[in-house]
């Protein structure tokens, strides 16, 4: 079976104390919306339009690490990762702006955006929440948790990395799997021993999500403002 591209790429590092702080901050938000999606591509039709961006349709006094991803449809209906760019450090809700156009033209693995590609595209917004302290590296659900690693490697050079909660059952991972994976992303790569495993400080944490087609985009936009 071929696997998709893994997504997310984190803008900042963050100690996983600061971490587990921004989870409790943040369980008392609503999470993410489809307006957070509409918004999300007003920016990116007024960056091609080079025009103003609309402002946004949701409270802007709440704050959440954030991430923006697009996808593309291919000519088989296929979706594929086009660009997955956000922080683990908590930030105003508006700032998916920002994030928005990061993942569109600055994600590495990817050529920047084009505007023929926009009608293909595919917006999901994910807000994360309820980070918690794990007991182990294998201490989380597939499915469930986002994980976030952190690990000293044989050299004493501190490594971090984080997947989103839809990245393991995406790739058909398991917990194993899934921290090896992440182990790579944080550009180690010397062997995976039980003892680098279990030296990993591991913090999980959750998501809300809500995802947006071009197509749905432009009809909830050409829909009469109640």
């Amino acid at each position: 079976r071929r696997r998709r591209m893994p997504c997310c790429h984190c803008w900042e590092a963050v100690s996983a104390d600061r971490l587990v702080t921004m989870g409790e901050n943040s369980r008392r938000q609503e999470g993410a919306t489809v307006e957070h999606c509409i918004f999300a591509f007003d920016v990116l039709h007024a960056h091609f339009g080079r025009s103003p961006v609309p402002p946004p349709m949701f409270p802007t006094n709440e704050q959440y690490p954030l991430f923006v991803t697009w996808s593309k449809r291919d000519s088989a209906g296929a979706r594929h990762l086009r660009g997955c760019i956000g922080t683990l450090k908590a930030q105003p809700v508006e700032a998916i702006k920002d994030y928005a156009l990061s993942s569109a033209f600055n994600d590495r693995r990817f050529q920047p955006l084009q505007l023929a590609e926009v009608p293909l595209l595919e917006c999901t917004v994910s807000l994360l929440t309820h980070f918690e302290t794990a007991a182990a590296w294998d201490d989380w659900q597939i499915g469930v948790h986002g994980v976030w690693i952190d690990f000293v490697d044989p050299s004493n050079r501190a490594r971090n990395a984080t997947y989103l909660p839809d990245v393991p059952p995406e790739q058909g991972w398991d917990k194993q799997e899934t921290i090896d994976s992440l182990v790579r992303k944080a550009g180690y790569s010397g062997p995976i021993s039980d003892a680098l495993r279990a030296s990993i400080r591991l913090t999980r944490y959750q998501s809300t999500l809500c995802k947006l087609t071009h197509e749905d985009y432009l009809a909830r936009r050409a829909a009469p403002v109640r």
